[in-house]
């Protein structure tokens, strides 16, 4: 998702403030996120923390509150 976008992992740590390095460990599965990286992952991308987890294919996100 994050490469549709044309997103670098660089773009990425500063709209998540996940650090790069970290951020490239889970894209390459070596390491897991925690809820609120997959949180942040999820508003960034605009998509599910559910299908970040795989646990949908469908990668529309949910409704937000407002």
């Amino acid at each position: 998702m994050r490469k549709a976008r044309g997103y670098t992992q660089i773009k990425m740590q500063m709209l998540t403030g996940i650090d790069q390095s970290d951020y490239s460990k889970l894209e390459n599965g070596r390491r897991f996120m925690t809820f609120e990286q997959c949180r942040r992952l999820a508003l960034v991308l605009e998509t599910s923390m559910d299908y970040l987890a795989g646990l949908t294919d469908d990668k529309r996100p949910y409704p937000r509150k407002k």
